[in-house]
């Protein structure tokens, strides 16, 4: 038998049900859910991260010595360290440390967790490690350089000549210049691991939020760390949810299911530019999309063929049909605006002179390869344009695609031919970040491991741009440093390299309108303690 309800019963149950249902989703006041690409994201130790998507959610985990300004490009601000002097010689650092910064764990910051993590990240040599490999730090000279005279002083000794303010401005960054918790650490370090296995999965940091949990390709969550020495965050969690399709991410920002979309494609960040509910906000961000070949693969040795690659990309058209909102055409390996940075070369689709390139090579009727790129925004849109002018030239390539590990693992193991990649430096505002990225390579060989280096990855080696690259960087002649950067992109587009820039990094985000506080960082360190919700 069915339960009676009488009228007037029925009446009220049906006004309480018509209460209970939401106008629109929200989100809790409290919590920041953010919709973004996890399929780059392999661990969550900061000596070992690659990858921007990393740093979006490592930047709130860890605090580094010194930061790199969100808004003036060239500022370093203060974080851990109060204040730091270079002595006259240009020989060593000495960093003040803020006496009130704990730990999430309730241990206090001290210089010897500050020298402790410089020296962990030399001595396991993981991706990181190069940032400071390539300025003479390794882990024979870490003890020399790296030294603690009490416990809130910090001195770095530069183990070879180099400019000091390049040295400062890598300790801002997320990765190299993370400062752990050593006490933490070490209390779940495995056969002398120095923890890589725990942090994986874990944090050990002094930022405003802690990891509460990593799930692969789903999400992560961030809790506020309420020993955080800083100004607390609004915000008392942050939910980072993997959304791997932009469409997704628009339809959930626009109902109000999440707050904030990091990896949104052009069309849709151009639908949302006429939603009032919404904000665009668009800033310059660092490094390039590319198009790199394997020198381990006989074809690409002969510069004839990388040079009709070279005209077998529709700058133009990329950039304004498929990279709005993400890239702007550059075709150098300075970024517009660095110092010595020259005017685009002005390379455009050429098929005639790449087909007659590639008859001079040897390839009148073209070649079959492979083309890698990971399968998020805007990778594959742009894969699938510059499939569709090699085959022009006749290049027949076929698309791999996959997630961050399958895609870049095989660069970083140089077992690919074709990839399109986004990289090459830029987080710090110095040309010499771009081309010690791009195209330095101090040892070609396997065994050498310089993974963070895409010159490696490409197995491209030129002993005279890596000379030239380390002599503009000591160049103390400002006048003559800019000459310097500028005689180097000349020889790089002489040299036809085994990675050609045809787009400059811009990053941009949709979020609600009533957030607040929220402001990109080009160095991909977009900190979001600083978040409100004006509701």
């Amino acid at each position: 038998m069915k339960p009676f309800l009488t009228p007037l019963f029925a009446s009220i149950l049906v006004g309480a049900t018509m209460l209970v249902q939401p106008v629109k989703a929200e989100t809790p006041p409290n919590m920041l859910v953010v919709g973004f690409s996890m399929t780059n994201i392999l661990t969550l130790d900061p000596a070992a991260i690659t990858g921007k998507e990393t740093v979006q959610v490592l930047t709130n985990i860890y605090d580094n010595l010194v930061a790199l300004d969100a808004v003036n490009r060239s500022q370093v601000d203060p974080q851990l360290a109060e204040s730091w002097t270079v002595s006259d010689d240009n020989t060593t650092i000495t960093f003040k440390l803020r006496s009130d910064a704990t730990f999430a764990s309730g241990n206090p910051v001290t210089s010897e967790d500050v020298i402790w993590s410089f020296k962990r990240l030399m001595k396991l040599n993981l991706a990181q490690a190069s940032f400071l490999k390539t300025h003479g730090f390794t882990a024979a000279n870490a003890d020399a350089s790296f030294t603690a005279p009490d416990p809130h002083t910090v001195v770095i000794t530069l183990p070879k000549k180099v400019d000091p303010q390049i040295i400062i401005q890598t300790l801002g960054i997320v990765g190299p210049g993370s400062v752990l918790d050593s006490k933490t650490v070490m209390e779940h370090d495995k056969g002398g691991d120095l923890g890589a296995a725990w942090l994986t999965n874990n944090s050990a940091g002094s930022g405003p939020f802690t990891l509460a949990q990593w799930q692969s390709n789903e999400r992560v969550t961030l809790e506020r760390n309420d020993k955080y020495w800083g100004e607390k965050p609004a915000m008392r969690r942050i939910m980072m949810r993997h959304l791997a399709e932009s469409q997704s991410q628009r339809l959930m920002l626009e109902k109000g299911d999440i707050d904030l979309a990091y990896s949104l494609s052009a069309a849709d960040l151009k639908a949302l530019e006429n939603n009032k509910d919404v904000t665009v906000q668009t800033n310059g961000g660092s490094g390039f999309y590319y198009l790199a070949v394997s020198m381990k693969d006989e074809k690409f040795q002969n510069p004839k063929v990388r040079e009709a690659l070279r005209y077998l990309i529709d700058y133009q058209g990329l950039n304004e049909s498929v990279l709005p909102y993400f890239g702007k055409l550059r075709d150098r390996p300075i970024a517009t605006g660095v110092l010595g940075a020259l005017p685009n070369a002005g390379y455009k689709l050429d098929v005639a002179k790449a087909k007659a390139l590639l008859t001079e090579a040897g390839y009148p009727d073209g070649f079959s390869t492979t083309l890698r790129a990971i399968s998020d925004v805007p990778f594959m849109n742009v894969a699938t344009a510059i499939q569709a002018t090699l085959a022009q030239g006749g290049i027949k390539a076929e698309i791999i695609t996959g997630s961050g590990d399958q895609i870049y693992g095989a660069m970083r193991e140089r077992k690919y031919e074709l990839l399109v990649g986004r990289g090459g430096g830029g987080q710090l505002p110095h040309p010499d970040s771009n081309l010690r990225a791009i195209v330095y390579n101090p040892d070609n060989s396997d065994q050498a491991k310089l993974t963070n280096f895409q010159g490696w990855r490409t197995s491209f080696y030129d002993e005279k741009i890596n000379k030239m690259i380390d002599a503009a960087l000591v160049e103390t002649n400002r006048e003559k440093q800019t000459k310097d950067y500028q005689d180097i992109q000349v020889y790089y587009a002489d040299m036809v390299p085994a990675i050609q820039p045809f787009s400059e990094v811009v990053d941009s985000v949709g979020y609600r309108a009533d957030i607040k506080g929220l402001q990109l960082n080009p160095s991909w360190s977009t900190q979001l303690r600083t978040v409100t919700k004006d509701r």
